[in-house]
């Protein structure tokens, strides 16, 4: 009998799900049971007294409710969207000039994409660790750099001051995600056919008139995966801020996912640690949810 279901599983063509369970295992055991795990922790109360015990105390949204009064995880969130925005900005405009750039036909375009890829290639952490050389008060370069110039007379604590040490993180992420805008809008504009613009250019279309009537539509996927991606990537962002500021000064540049650490592995609140990554995988779902529905209705429009 069994062996009569198998041979009829596999007269439809049903192999392909043979090819897919070992994926579907790997992401069941290494993800999605850390994600359950995770979400039944932040209704129980986990502290390092109970954490080796077998019945965990139960407290339901209690934890959720301490979070929600508590000023450090609201400017987390604040932190979150500010970064995340700051960072996809400068990101998505350089990246994309760039991308326009070293679109055209010139001698050296390739050896300078690649140059371009280089600070996203490099491990974040040291990334984190030259930046943070970089930016501080007393050997770092820019102050040096600064005070060469005339513009500064003291070094500028540029990782002691709440509103400088954001700056900074923007600015080292800035330097890290540029390259990956510029590779994945490089090559959705290789997608666009020449002959588009010079049918334009006969029509008498200036620049301008073909940059927003042909490449901006035309690159209209490719821009919506960069800032979505983009978006998760940043919003998630843990080793550069932990490395440069650690969340300080003062908590002032916590975001959530180091607020999360922080509650688990320093004050040992392993549920209040777990409800804030919560939080941020709530976030992140409702972001992958609206972009579906964005790719659902691009798909919906060209049928």
């Amino acid at each position: 009998m069994r062996t009569n279901r198998l041979r009829t599983f596999f007269q439809y063509g049903n192999i392909g799900y043979l090819f897919v369970l070992p994926a579907a295992v790997y992401m069941m055991a290494l993800v999605g049971y850390p994600v359950v795990s995770n979400f039944i922790l932040s209704f129980q109360d986990v502290t390092v007294a109970t954490l080796s015990a077998i019945d965990k105390p139960f407290v339901g949204l209690r934890n959720y409710r301490t979070l929600l009064s508590d000023g450090v995880l609201r400017n987390s969130v604040i932190n979150s969207f500010l970064f995340t925005v700051s960072c996809l900005v400068f990101q998505f405009v350089i990246g994309f000039a760039l991308a326009l750039f070293l679109n055209r036909r010139f001698s050296f375009a390739k050896p300078i994409r690649g140059l371009l890829m280089i600070p996203w290639m490099i491990p974040m952490t040291v990334t984190a660790l030259m930046f943070k050389f970089m930016f501080s008060t007393n050997v770092g370069i820019v102050n040096q750099l600064l005070q060469l110039a005339g513009l500064v007379g003291q070094p500028v604590e540029w990782l002691l001051k709440p509103n400088l040490a954001m700056f900074s993180l923007v600015l080292a992420n800035v330097w890290i995600g540029i390259p990956f805008n510029m590779i994945l809008l490089s090559t959705g504009l290789t997608t666009i056919p020449t002959e588009l613009y010079e049918t334009a250019s006969i029509d008498g279309a200036s620049r301008a008139q073909a940059f927003f009537r042909i490449t901006l539509p035309m690159l209209k996927p490719a821009i919506e995966s960069v800032l979505i991606l983009g978006f998760i990537y940043t919003f998630k962002v843990f080793d550069l801020v932990f490395v440069m500021t650690n969340g300080g000064p003062v908590n002032s540049t916590h975001l959530l996912s180091t607020y999360s650490y922080k509650l688990s592995f320093s004050l040992f609140k392993y549920s209040q640690g777990a409800a804030t990554a919560n939080i941020l995988f709530a976030i992140l779902f409702a972001v992958s949810i609206a972009y579906l529905c964005f790719v659902y209705d691009d798909l919906e429009a060209t049928r």
